[in-house]
């Protein structure tokens, strides 16, 4: 996978220092600690109270961060994009429906790939690496019992740099042309052989937010639609069991034969992504809906 920047969150805690006019970490945040540690705002795991936003307090290193927004966007859980990928070196690819059609252990990621600018070793090797702050899951009886549960398996992936940079990056030369970076769009296009979508804020163009006929063909909606189709036409009865329709979404997550999979998460998110707090409120639907 390549990306041309830097994924959000830990492994691009040094590149945001480096933009600061006055690199001087920020003053620890006034909580009582007893933490006798040299340095407890390195140390000290975030809570769901302890306010840190997605490029705030940057001498913070090692810990679950936000997705950066604007200073005066409403509050997210949106974990940032290193920590979703540090996360998906542990659970593979497959989203929790298509995994149990699919070995997931034969889709993991194999190679990210970064400008050579935007590359800081320290920083990569912290946030993904075997012996940075992921390091606790590579224990054998971790790794036994997660194996046993389906399969699954801590597999850092290689980073490797590339000194191309994107056309329309901040730092390309015809991005500098153009007068500098343009603005986002909250437009999207979704290509496969089979199927070309153009989504809005995540919605086919042309439909409501709320109808459900609005869903994406990669949504969380048409994945599970999709797995429950194949599970019928191929006979598989603990699966059409466990995908059946008037079922909510979350009942659906916590069915039996997932619980191998969400061992993997529960373990990564106790031992090494402390902090990370569930995104609750949004799984309450049904296909049938």
């Amino acid at each position: 996978m390549y990306c041309s920047e830097t994924p959000c969150g830990d492994a691009s805690m040094e590149l945001t220092m480096a933009e600061q006019e006055d690199a001087t970490p920020w003053s620890a945040m006034s909580t009582p600690s007893t933490n006798s540690s040299p340095n407890p705002a390195a140390t000290s795991p975030i809570t769901p109270t302890s306010g840190l936003l997605g490029r705030g307090h940057f001498d913070r290193l090692g810990l679950v961060r936000r997705k950066p927004s604007r200073p005066d966007a409403p509050p997210t859980l949106s974990k940032s994009c290193s920590d979703k990928l540090a996360l998906k070196q542990c659970t593979g690819l497959l989203s929790g429906p298509s995994s149990l059609l699919l070995d997931p252990g034969s889709v993991y990621l194999d190679t990210l790939i970064l400008p050579e600018s935007q590359y800081v070793q320290t920083a990569v090797e912290r946030a993904f690496g075997r012996e940075g702050r992921m390091k606790e899951l590579g224990q054998e009886d971790v790794q036994a019992r997660w194996k046993q549960g389906g399969g699954f398996a801590f597999r850092p992936f290689e980073v490797k740099t590339t000194k191309r940079e994107f056309e329309f990056s901040r730092r390309s030369p015809a991005t500098a042309a153009r007068g500098g970076p343009r603005m986002s769009s909250n437009l999207s296009a979704m290509y496969t052989p089979r199927r070309q979508e153009i989504l809005i804020n995540g919605v086919l163009q042309g439909r409501k937010q709320l109808d459900p006929k609005a869903a994406s063909c990669v949504s969380r909606r048409m994945a599970w639609k999709s797995v429950l189709e194949v599970a019928m036409l191929a006979g598989i009865p603990l699966l059409t069991e466990a995908l059946r329709k008037k079922r909510t979404y979350a009942e659906m997550k916590g069915c039996k034969v997932l619980e191998g999979r969400a061992r993997v998460k529960k373990d990564v998110k106790e031992m090494v992504l402390k902090g990370w707090v569930r995104n609750e409120g949004d799984e309450a639907w049904e296909l049938d809906e």
